[in-house]
């Protein structure tokens, strides 16, 4: 199969881009097409996933499996994935723009995370905390506070 195959232009029709947003690479799933664009991974039944709200993205050969960070999951079976893995893994990455781990005083750590649109301003930052640690605790709030404005000044971001 031909990775210079078209995407069939019903398809194409159907996606609600954005100006200037532009297909880089499809597949075929087992309910329709898996899109990838400069901006977004499109499924089959029409949700659009911001790569910037990309929690985790995992193929196996069953097909993708998309948590964003809201916690929604997401799940296409994609026989042939052809470019699909390699072009969301490169456009979910480039929205990343600080992926620090941080100690905690006596309490494990945190990782801060900022991501941003492709070509855009960051959007805001994220708290991952290490497992065993409770992010409701708000004196760990408060250090994961203390410890981005500490990144945030020696990264310039």
């Amino acid at each position: 199969m031909s990775i210079f195959r078209r995407l069939p232009a019903d398809v194409r029709k159907s996606l609600d881009t954005e100006p200037g947003e532009r297909v880089l690479t499809f597949a075929r799933s087992d309910d329709g097409h898996v899109v990838a664009t400069n901006l977004a991974l499109y499924l089959s039944d029409g949700t659009r996933v911001p790569y910037e709200e990309v929690d985790k993205a995992a193929w196996d050969e069953e097909g993708v499996r998309v948590i964003t960070m809201d916690g929604a999951r997401h799940f296409e079976r994609v026989p042939e994935p052809r470019l699909l893995p390699e072009t969301v893994r490169e456009r979910v990455n480039s929205t990343i723009v600080v992926n620090k781990h941080v100690r905690l005083p006596g309490r494990g750590g945190v990782r801060l995370v900022a991501r941003r649109r492709p070509g855009g301003e960051v959007l805001g930052w994220t708290f991952v905390f290490d497992d065993g640690l409770d992010p409701e605790d708000p004196g760990l709030r408060a250090q994961a506070e203390q410890a981005l404005e500490g990144v945030r000044r020696s990264m310039g971001v």
